[in-house]
């Protein structure tokens, strides 16, 4: 039986309380009840959505503890009224395939999209509808939700957006920025960091919970999906002077890092992984750097974590407080450091790893899923929990079993891809990557966390790059089908 999620005082659960009732006192109520509990929920009675996106936050949050020093009271209590996914992976270390991913329920294999450009909605949206696919927010506005949106939901602004959506709050940028940056002068990235602006009420993401907190505050006669999409700690790495004052940049715990990390790996991973224009670790330290690095990208993460109470806050004083699931995640993680890099666009565990929290009525409170999901699965389950009709194309898989504690046989691995050609396949216990050139990394992710040992090339390895290659193969073929 499908997972049906019943909100608290509704007419439907009322009744299925009533009719539990009569089947204690006799079975021959069985059946009715079992035919009563399969009958779709309706538009009235299904819960509403909020969607809250963070873009390049990695592991660096209370309930994952990536780093001790991190600042994230909001995201910690949202923890603490659901479930944490410990192990979660984004299927493409880049802001537009990512969320194309995410959007779509189809792997960017699938999709055929390895660059923004093909993330964007303009593009997106044919290529869905030609695999016949439908993108999360128009399932959902199909199946009478009214949806709202605001921020970085999609990498880019929406076409003809007041046809796609009850109400659209507008794309935010990456600004403001100063007319010269602090740090790291390059134009070839966005990467820089230090104290600017001086106005809060400047920042896009301000403005996002704002739009946030007037939507909760709207009284409506139908189920909403309300996306909050917030950009920082996304480069550049500036916020108001107050953040950047709760860190102090000689008391701050470097993130792990060896100089000579990068000496096993095949020549094709440095080429994969060159990212030309942006600072490396060797420079960071012998500038001086890097503690200021770390204290930028904390004082984003608790930035953005405040704008994330805002919108939570309103949630609870609202009338929707008892009905609304919410989840949270990040498009992708980040290395700020690790890997001599500070980047994303790798298929490493920094640049994959993400938070995922569900949270809302039905759902158990301060528990964690240490299973590998990814962020491919986050359209199913929505749907699931909403008792929504699936998507023949969707290719990730409801987390509604994982939530209810059902303990379903789920280790098949999570595919991530880099560009075109490489892949990787993250389980439990390790981590494989493989180039277009068929040149491989393999990693113990239970004795090596911080993959530092390629063990590729050993001969005892064989027979797991076999199975894991196996499991990659078949996630591949899934894609193609």
């Amino acid at each position: 039986m499908s997972f049906k999620f019943v909100p608290p005082g509704s007419n439907l659960k009322v009744a299925a309380l009533a009719l539990r009732k009569r089947l204690t006192q006799s079975s021959v109520f069985a059946v009715a009840l079992i035919a009563f509990l399969e009958v779709p929920l309706t538009a009235a009675d299904r819960p509403n959505v909020l969607f809250i996106a963070i873009d390049d936050l990695n592991d660096w949050v209370g309930p994952l503890k990536g780093h001790p020093d991190v600042k994230t009271p909001n995201i910690d209590r949202l923890a603490k009224r659901g479930v944490t996914f410990t192990d979660a992976h984004c299927q493409f270390p880049l802001c537009g395939p990512s969320r194309a991913s995410l959007m779509s329920g189809m792997h960017p294999d699938t999709l055929e999209v390895f660059w923004h450009q093909g993330g964007k909605p303009e593009n997106l949206m044919p290529r869905v509808a030609e695999l016949g696919g439908v993108l999360l927010d128009q399932h959902f506005r199909n199946n009478g939700y009214a949806v709202f949106s605001r921020g970085k939901i999609y990498h880019s602004g929406h076409p003809n957006a007041k046809k796609y959506f009850d109400e659209w709050g507008g794309h935010a940028g990456f600004g403001p920025k100063p007319k010269r940056k602090f740090a790291w002068d390059s134009d070839f990235t966005q990467t820089d960091w230090g104290v600017f602006p001086d106005d809060v009420t400047r920042m896009p993401d301000y403005q996002t919970a704002e739009f946030g907190v007037r939507k909760l505050g709207e009284a409506r006669d139908k189920p909403f999906l309300l996306m909050v999409g917030f950009v920082r700690p996304h480069v550049p790495w500036y916020t108001p002077q107050k953040w950047f004052d709760r860190f102090d940049p000689d008391a701050l715990q470097m993130p792990p890092y060896r100089s000579d990390d990068l000496d096993d790996l095949p020549p094709m991973s440095s080429e994969i992984n060159r990212m030309p224009g942006s600072p490396t670790t060797e420079w960071a330290k012998e500038s001086g750097e890097w503690k200021q690095i770390v204290r930028a990208y904390l004082a984003c993460v608790n930035f953005v974590d405040e704008q994330v109470g805002k919108v939570l806050d309103a949630l609870d004083e609202s009338d929707y407080a008892d009905e609304t699931i919410v989840v949270l995640w990040s498009d992708h993680g980040y290395h700020i450091g690790e890997k001599n890099r500070f980047q994303k666009h790798s298929l490493w565990e920094r640049s994959t790893h993400v938070p995922v929290i569900l949270a809302g009525p039905g759902i158990p409170q301060d528990d964690k899923c240490d299973q590998v999901v990814g962020l491919i699965d986050i359209a199913p389950t929505l749907a699931d929990l909403c008792d929504l009709p699936p998507n023949k194309r969707w290719e990730g898989r409801s987390l509604a079993p994982l939530l209810r504690g059902s303990n379903p046989k789920w280790d098949r691995g999570v595919l991530t891809t880099w560009k075109e050609g490489n892949h990787a396949v993250t389980t439990e216990r390790y981590r494989l990557l493989r180039y277009h050139d068929g040149t491989k990394e393999l990693y113990d992710r239970e004795a090596d966390p911080n993959e530092w040992v390629n063990l590729a090339e050993r001969s005892e390895s064989k027979e797991v790059i076999v199975e894991l290659g196996r499991r990659m193969d078949s996630l591949l073929g899934r894609t193609r089908e």
